[in-house]
């Protein structure tokens, strides 16, 4: 790279030029001919007070820019740096926006020429990334960022960036740039005019095809890896039964193996459950490494029976990608013989090549569309799998996968891609495979098809086995949500609109070579208009209904709402009917597009691959028309027995809608559709059993006792000494005050902890509403203004990121709730304490638990005995596994809920977690306790 680069970051006392905000830092990187050959920095004065959270945030205060030059002083120096450059910051119109106000202040002229956004680069070249902000992408490329929100630091690390993304860019195939440079003119900066420089150093006729990569009609994909040969010779096949025969093969993969005894009684549970043909469940504490425990005894039972493929099933996306790139190479270096495992998903996972390159002729591309399309390209060139998860993409980019996802259906009869199809890949994979790793739902979406999903199997394990119920009780039910509907007829749109009906419009006029068409599109547009005015007055009758039975309770978020179309009142017997009408409406337009697509193949007249790909989506709308169709008479035509309700935001009612339905119980379709059928079935978690006992979730998975094995392996860790838990006596009850009442004494008591621990802090609520209560008081208190305080559904990002984020900082709390209870790991001293605010009973009036507890109530059992407690006490188990993850790891576990030792029930919750040491006092006893312990 020949051009110059000015990289600029700027520290301001607000985010509105136009309103005043004024500059205080600024700083600019000079990059020439590829190296950094000039950095300049200065704070700036204001001249106007400097708000608390930007001297919070920057460490810039009123006092360190008294003396400081006005921007006005600077101006000159500015203009000479950015002389012939390119303007370049990460989020570039934000710096340039004041910039610009600056320097017209100053009496320049401004800057006008070519900028740069490192954002948009980033998204582009690292389409993989977890997060784009300045800090995920230093710590990415191990670049030192120890000032961020200092401008001449931010400046620095964006300009070493910069430097990391020229490479990159110039390093692409350039036919992958080619392809980039016309869609690069819909971008907010001028990453057009960068390309065009880019080709012209390189020669035209060059293809520029790196070895890595292979050219797929006009797309650069990555190579494949060949199919691992499975008819190789193999030899010692035999399980090592001993336990120095395991300890031998152990030694091999770990450079200090510690035998685990537990893990051990694991292996040969499963080996066992395998060969005898038996249903097994295995609680595995944490620490006895579960994932190997199963994967070896299933590995070896495979070679040795030529069983077929074992099905590895999770509930987590983690754990699949934890299996597939750390235990299932660890097992490949252990074993004598070679195994082969393979990760499957659902179709729409993978991404269909020939779609993708059509798409590329399409105009009218809106930003987000432009740049999912520009990370596609260069992912295409990294990716071996073809999988969406492996993206980041925007909301707007995750709509556009829709239109270039694998589908079933296929009117073009173009095979170049048929070899490249990442979804028919992944099939055959696994049917060559020793080990599928999967997750519960394609595991019961392949008992809905009949098998067509995965290869025929005999032995299946289910991970995170706890979830298979409820995963279960989703895929037996239904739900229909507003927003999914309105989007999904939009994709088909009205005959005026630049979507699938205007295009099958206009193949039926090419088809008529300009002659009036047979089939006049007037009456299937009226059909959409009727249909889009059926779904909007379906949904204000949902919403009327909930209104009426929430009455003018107060509430602050998502409510659920039971429905029952037993009950005789008119609000239910309107919406019935309407649903009726919807169920019409949806098979008339499936009855006219159907018409139409065989008109236009009845015609046989030749069809370009564009005409080809938009037959192929109506064909894939046609079916998500049926299926929602088909929802809409379960819901609320067929007799079913399903417990239903409805999930609604009354802040926001027409957008947050959807109506649910879903059986309260599935035992019986498990035992007959799945356990019956196969052979062996190992269900294994941290989370099965309840006072030691596997009851409830026998009963919930509909296993019979007397035919499946069970086993506890305990944690090998020292609970007694690596854990306290505290019980704090002056909370109140919280069904003795009002919920703020309540948030006010545990945000007291939070600080008091916090304070004592020095952070490194998880709070576990029930209830977002609590959450949010709890941590605007405590942000508002000001108490802990030198920790980071984060919070799931406030802080912006995904469990997963907040965890990363969480671990970055000695003095943080995170407060969480639903998703952080379980599958959160923060090993070491990221996390010493953990806070649990409640103990995690569903609310009784939860439409699941109110229907299971009347069913168990008519055959005269205890619904909190038999349901209500068991269920509570396992997430308890689930929560309270986030703090110990090694056998190094120390941390306090604060139960803020006395009932825990006030009721009898109490009990259970304690007896289920191993042996520690609990002590209960006031407050500040308890921060002595932490304070000595930390």
């Amino acid at each position: 790279m020949y051009n110059k680069f000015v990289v600029i970051d700027l520290e301001t006392t607000g985010n509105i030029p136009k309103k005043g905000d004024r500059i205080i830092q600024f700083a600019a990187v000079v990059i020439e001919n590829g190296v950094i050959t000039e950095q300049f920095s200065s704070l700036i004065n204001p001249q106007k007070s400097i708000p608390i959270f930007i001297e919070e945030l920057t460490g810039i205060n009123d006092e360190m820019v008294k003396n400081a030059p006005v921007f006005s002083e600077i101006a000159e120096k500015v203009i000479t740096l950015l002389d012939g450059a390119y303007f370049v910051a990460h989020n570039v119109l934000f710096d340039l926006s004041f910039l610009q106000e600056e320097l017209v202040s100053a009496g320049y002229e401004g800057f006008f020429g070519p900028v740069l956004d490192t954002v948009e680069m980033a998204r582009i070249m690292y389409p993989t990334a977890d997060g784009y902000k300045l800090s995920d992408l230093a710590e990415q490329e191990n670049l030192n960022h120890d000032r961020p929100h200092q401008a001449d630091s931010d400046a620095e690390v964006t300009a070493e960036l910069l430097l990391i993304f020229l490479r990159r860019l110039a390093a692409l195939p350039l036919v992958t740039i080619r392809q980039l440079l016309p869609l690069s003119g819909g971008l907010k900066s001028d990453l057009q005019q960068l390309l065009d420089e880019i080709l012209e150093e390189f020669d035209p006729m060059d293809e520029g095809i790196p070895k890595h990569t292979e050219l797929v009609k006009d797309l650069v994909v990555k190579k494949t890896a060949k199919t691992i040969d499975m008819e190789q010779e193999q030899t010692n096949l035999s399980y090592p039964e001993h336990e120095n025969d395991k300890i031998n093969l152990l030694n091999k993969g770990f450079k200090s193996f510690e035998k685990r005894s537990g893990q051990f009684q694991m292996m040969d549970a499963v080996y066992r459950a395998f060969h005898y043909e038996r249903h097994s469940l295995i609680e595995a504490g944490t620490g006895v490494g579960k994932s190997l425990g199963y994967l070896l005894p299933a590995a070896y039972f495979c070679k040795e029976n030529k069983s077929g493929p074992i099905v590895i099933s999770t509930y987590t996306i983690q754990l699949q990608e934890q299996l597939l790139k750390k235990e299932i190479p660890l097992l490949a270096s252990i074993l004598p013989f070679k195994i082969h495992a393979v990760l499957l998903k659902g179709r729409s996972h993978y991404i269909s090549l020939e779609k993708f390159h059509q798409s590329l002729s399409d105009e009218n591309d809106n930003y987000d569309t432009t740049l999912t399309k520009m990370q596609i390209l260069v992912w295409l060139t990294e990716t071996e799998t073809g999988d969406k998860d492996e993206l980041n993409l925007s909301s707007g980019g995750q709509i556009f996968w829709e239109k270039i996802k694998s589908s079933p259906f296929g009117f073009s009869f173009n095979l170049e891609y048929s070899d490249r199809d990442f979804y028919l890949k992944a099939k055959k994979e696994a049917e060559y495979a020793d080990i599928i790793i999967t997750n519960h739902s394609l595991v019961l979406s392949d008992l809905k098809e009949k098998a067509a999903i995965l290869p025929d199997y005999d032995y299946v394990i289910l991970d995170e086995g706890h979830h298979f119920e409820k995963t279960a009780t989703q895929f037996f039910g239904a739900s229909l949500d507003y927003l999914a509907i309105r989007l999904l007829i939009g994709r088909f749109g009205l005959e005026d609109q630049p979507q699938l009906f205007h295009d099958m419009e206009d193949i039926i006029q090419m088809i008529s070579e300009g002659q009036e068409p047979l089939l006049h599109p007037f009456k299937l547009n009226q059909l959409v208009m009727d249909l889009t005015y059926e779904v909007d007055e379906f949904f204000n009758l949902i919403a009327l209904f909930a209104k009426k039975k929430l009455g003018a309770a107060p509430r602050f978020y998502r409510s659920k709402v039971r429905f029952s179309q037993s009950d005789g009142e008119r609000e239910v017997r309107a919406l019935v009917i309407s649903a009726e009408r919807l169920a019409f409406l949806l098979k008339d337009l499936q009855i006219a597009i159907m018409e139409r697509l065989k008109w236009i193949m009845k015609s046989k007249t030749p069809l370009t691959t564009s005409q080809q790909t938009t037959l192929e989506e109506i064909q894939t709308f046609l079916n998500d028309v049926k299926e929602l169709r088909d929802t809409v008479m379960n819901c609320f035509i067929r007799e079913k027995n399903d417990v239903k309700w409805i999930e609604i935001d009354m802040r926001s009612p027409q957008n947050i809608t959807t109506f649910v339905a879903q059986p309260a119980v599935v035992a019986d379709q498990l035992q007959e559709q799945f356990f019956s059928v196969k052979k062996a079935a190992v269900i294994t978690s941290a989370s099965l059993t309840v006072n030691d006992s596997f009851h409830f979730i026998l009963n919930e998975l509909g296993l019979d006792p007397v035919l499946t094995e069970t086993m506890m392996v305990s944690s090998p860790f020292n609970y007694q000494k690596q854990v306290k838990l505290l019980i704090p006596e002056e909370l109140p009850e919280i069904n003795t005050v009002t919920i703020d009442e309540f948030v006010i004494a545990l945000t007291e008591q939070i600080i008091s902890i916090a304070e004592a621990a020095k952070g490194r802090m998880l709070v576990l609520f029930t209830a977002y509403d609590m959450l949010k209560k709890t941590y605007d008081l405590v942000k508002e208190s000001g108490f802990l203004n030198d920790f980071v305080l984060m919070a799931q559904g406030i802080s912006s990002g995904s469990p997963a990121r907040l965890t990363r984020n969480f671990k970055r900082y000695d003095k943080a709390i995170l407060f969480g709730t639903s998703s952080f209870w379980e599958g959160v790991d923060i090993p070491g001293e990221d996390l010493s304490c953990l806070c649990i605010v409640r103990l995690p009973f569903s609310a009784p009036d939860e439409p699941l638990t109110e229907a299971k507890s009347k069913l168990i109530l008519e055959r005269g059992g205890n619904p909190f005995t038999e349901y209500s407690l068991p269920e509570a006490v396992l997430r308890f188990k689930q929560g309270f596994g986030r703090l110990i993850r090694t056998e190094t790891d120390r941390g306090i576990v604060v139960v803020f809920d006395k009932r825990i030792i006030t009721n009898q029930y109490g009990k259970s919750f304690l007896a289920s977690i191993p042996p520690v040491s609990i002590n209960k006092g006031r407050i500040d006893e308890l921060a002595r306790i932490i304070r000595s312990w930390v």
